[in-house]
């Protein structure tokens, strides 16, 4: 919390997005059998998946264990998550009539979410627990596209083709993202992270026009509680600075960009939160101290640093190597 604020720290803090998951035996043993949404809706279980990279990692940080389709599923909308394909919505969202199926999102909604962090902070005593959603649209595009998509082209489509339908889209669903974020705060959450996985496939003053405004109305709208915001999008190296004017206090940044170049895009007045390339953790355990010395060195000047991967844990990762880079950035950055 001292990093996001960018106040002085013992250590530089370190924590993995997707930290808890795919990579961890322990993960794969307490899911089997159940589906990834059926799992974000139990509580103990939630607790414990979020629980367990905290203990055998020594992260700084718990990521509270959810999908960013988790409050579109609580409202009614009609998806699964697939097995190697992801979020995978039955009826498109693509017209004017379609935009009444996303109604409001209550606290009783998602009930499961504010038991589940009753339980986690009580278990995580000084450990800070990281709240998070998905932007408006990296929800959209999910929801316009149907699921996972390479190009964007039907959200692009309607985006250029129907300006004001696509305005009034993202402005619903930065209710409900302000909604659902919301109710991890009043939970108990100590930061959240917003994100925006698919917004790098824009351009600066697409993104500016189209895309801010709605970020910028979720990131406001959790501002008077005073916990610190965190924004993070992949290939977003054009958009930093714009991320930043959205109103987050710390700017995810991915692998490729340099956290010194990082800190110019986005300009004084940020933390920044990365920037290891998740591959590196494949290699032998000397590369990635070389590389995650290169980070650590970049990020020398800045204001607050929280260390993580420039993108999730891939699957396959090695939990040691995990450890190992949490142990080395603590030593490496001891004050």
């Amino acid at each position: 919390m001292k990093a996001c604020r960018r106040e002085p720290v013992p250590h530089t803090p370190v924590w993995f997005m997707r930290q808890a998951g795919r990579s961890l035996p322990e993960y794969l043993k307490v899911r089997e059998g159940i589906g990834m949404l059926e799992s974000c809706m139990r509580p103990e279980l939630v607790a414990e998946i979020t629980l367990q990279p905290v203990r055998r990692h020594k992260v700084d940080a718990a990521i509270y264990f959810s999908d960013i389709v988790v409050p579109l599923k609580a409202i009614g909308i009609d998806l699964d998550i697939k097995p190697g394909v992801g979020p995978v919505v039955a009826e498109p969202i693509r017209t004017r009539a379609d935009l009444a199926r996303l109604r409001d999102l209550t606290p009783e909604d998602v009930w499961y979410v504010t038991e589940a962090i009753g339980l986690l902070t009580g278990e995580l005593g000084a450990t800070p627990l990281i709240g998070f959603a998905g932007a408006p649209f990296t929800l959209a595009s999910y929801l316009v596209e149907g699921g996972p998509s390479r190009n964007h082209e039907h959200t692009k489509a309607l985006m250029y083709g129907d300006p004001q339908l696509w305005a009034d889209l993202l402005d619903r669903l930065a209710e409900i993202t302000s909604a659902f974020l919301k109710v991890q705060i009043e939970a108990g959450a100590s930061a959240v992270q917003l994100f925006d996985s698919w917004v790098g496939a824009l351009a600066p003053a697409d993104y500016r026009r189209s895309v801010m405004p709605a970020s910028a109305k979720v990131l406001d709208a959790v501002a008077s509680y005073g916990v610190p915001r965190i924004h993070f999008g992949v290939g977003t190296g054009e958009l930093l600075g714009l991320m930043g004017e959205a109103g987050a206090d710390v700017v995810g940044v991915d692998w490729r960009v340099p956290l010194d170049e990082a800190a110019r895009r986005v300009g004084p007045g940020k933390a920044l939160q990365g920037n290891l390339d998740p591959a590196v953790l494949f290699s032998t355990q000397e590369a990635v101290r070389t590389k995650t010395r290169e980070v650590l060195d970049a990020a020398a000047g800045l204001e607050g640093h929280v260390f993580n991967l420039g993108h999730g844990v891939l699957p396959t990762t090695d939990p040691d190597a995990l450890t190992h880079l949490v142990e080395y950035v603590h030593a490496q950055t001891a004050r």
